[in-house]
């Protein structure tokens, strides 16, 4: 009975420690998705592939939930109330980070507002060109990103920062959060 009850409790520490979260993607604004508001994006009309999205709603500095390690910045309580209640939900894939960096098996930063929801679930990639290409095959890239994030979910986050890429410059119009 003890080696059964032993054995139940192992497996269940272990399933546990499989919902834990990697590092979350933090960049010098010292916010999760750089400080703009995760679930703003789920009431943004979403463009056809290949042409940039709305911008990201930026969060204020004194709208904030701690989750996954990160201060996350919102627009509004209500919002930030909404990503507590599921906040797998409302948080970006791996962690994130770009979406078509882990299909290629690496974790690079994301920018915020090139941006992308399938199947419910938000995306980031790090490029304008990088999400145009992944959301050619976004289906196939996402297996992809799946099957590397198992290995590549206990990495550190990655230092880089998305708006040190000049090919980022004008996809955003300033910087979150709203102080």
């Amino acid at each position: 009975m003890f080696k059964r009850l032993m054995m139940s409790a192992a497996v269940l520490v272990g399933m546990s420690g499989a919902a834990v979260a990697g590092a979350q993607y933090v960049d010098e604004t010292g916010f999760a998705v750089s400080g703009y508001d995760a679930v703003a994006y789920f009431n943004l009309v979403q463009k056809e592939p290949g042409m940039m999205p709305p911008h990201a709603v930026p969060g204020r500095a004194d709208i904030t939930a701690d989750y996954n390690g990160a201060t996350w910045a919102f627009s509004s309580a209500e919002n930030r109330d909404m990503f507590l209640a599921n906040p797998a939900k409302y948080a970006p894939k791996y962690d994130g980070h770009c979406a078509f960096g882990v299909a290629k098996d690496a974790k690079v930063p994301a920018n915020p507002n090139l941006w992308r929801i399938v199947d419910g679930q938000l995306y980031l990639n790090i490029t304008p060109e990088v999400a145009e290409t992944w959301s050619a095959d976004a289906n196939d890239y996402i297996s992809t990103a799946n099957e590397n994030w198992t290995d590549l979910e206990p990495d550190d986050a990655s230092d880089d920062n998305w708006t040190d890429i000049s090919d980022n410059d004008g996809t955003y119009a300033g910087p979150a959060p709203i102080k």
